[in-house]
């Protein structure tokens, strides 16, 4: 019972994040959008592009949420778990492709036909606005980043979850806030120094900020879609919690892979006592299992293969 609490806890405060972002977004968006059809802000408009991208990717987020928890049938028989892992790596591409090629692209379309900001009032009242919105949603996605986070540093954090969705809000909408500066500062800078430029400028920083933000969240959803292990040190705890069962002679290598944020796939490759009986390897394994599931929730499968079996196919 207090394992599934938990997954649920988590699970829910990651879903109510990615609605409460997907609400933020949608509201911003418009408001930028009006903005930057009154104003002609570059800027602006890459900001509103950036909303509206990030709206789009926490619908996708949702969707592998829920793909992510169908139950296994005979096709995929390890259940739907990495189907999470895939629409977080299709999120990072659109914000590469959208966000950042898009916002980079009006940057450039700015500076080769630079055009002076009108009524810019109206840009300093929707970035006032943004700013806001997007704090709200960003306490969300750090409420549910904290869940996972630990006493770990954020990197260290982000590398080490295996659930994107704990991370994603957490990250775009930092991403988000700084562009918010980016965009200030460009109108500012150009009011100050009456310069048509800084803009244009302005909205390709957004755009480069937005590209980095996605080659990171790419690598890390590459590492769990072709298969991450557990960490080193949940490892080094499970050798010592097999090795210290008086029945286990030897124990051989740890196979792990995670399959969803909580579902994990062990295999255990050890050989037991020469004088134990079928009965007694029976009641070993049962041991264990019950041991390994009660320290370590995460770990859903757990298979055994015996040293012994394993030598003689070498040796055949």
């Amino acid at each position: 019972m207090p394992r599934k609490r938990t997954r649920k806890t988590k699970s829910s405060e990651s879903r109510i994040a990615i609605i409460a972002a997907i609400v933020g977004n949608v509201a911003i968006a418009i408001t930028k959008f009006v903005a930057a059809a009154f104003t002609g802000s570059s800027a602006m408009l890459s900001e509103g592009i950036h909303s509206l991208v990030d709206t789009g990717n926490g619908a996708l987020m949702l969707l592998g949420i829920h793909k992510s928890q169908k139950a296994p049938d005979v096709e995929h028989p390890f259940g739907h778990g990495k189907e999470l892992y895939f629409w977080s790596l299709i999120v990072s591409i659109a914000i590469f492709a959208l966000g950042c090629g898009m916002s980079i692209y009006e940057g450039i379309t700015h500076l080769h036909e630079p055009g002076r900001l009108a009524n810019a009032r109206w840009n300093y009242a929707v970035l006032g606005c943004a700013a806001v919105f997007e704090f709200i949603t960003w306490l969300f996605g750090f409420k549910a980043f904290r869940a996972v986070q630990g006493r770990r540093g954020i990197i260290d954090a982000i590398h080490q979850s295996k659930d994107p969705s704990s991370f994603l809000v957490f990250f775009e909408d930092s991403a988000a806030l700084l562009g918010l500066g980016i965009a200030f500062a460009g109108i500012f800078l150009g009011q100050q120094l009456n310069s048509p430029y800084s803009d244009g400028i302005a909205s390709i920083l957004i755009g480069v900020v937005l590209g980095l933000v996605s080659f990171f969240l790419a690598y890390e959803s590459k590492g769990l879609l072709i298969g991450e292990g557990v960490d080193r040190e949940t490892l080094d705890k499970l050798r010592a919690l097999i090795e210290a069962d008086p029945d286990v002679a030897h124990l051989g290598p740890l196979l792990t892979m995670h399959f969803g944020p909580h579902e994990v796939l062990l295999t255990i490759e050890l050989k037991f006592r020469d004088d134990l009986s079928a009965v007694g390897v029976r009641t070993a394994v049962g041991r264990l299992q019950k041991k390994i599931r009660h320290q370590h929730t995460d770990i859903t499968r757990i298979f055994f293969a015996s040293e012994a079996l394993c030598q003689d196919e070498m040796e055949s």
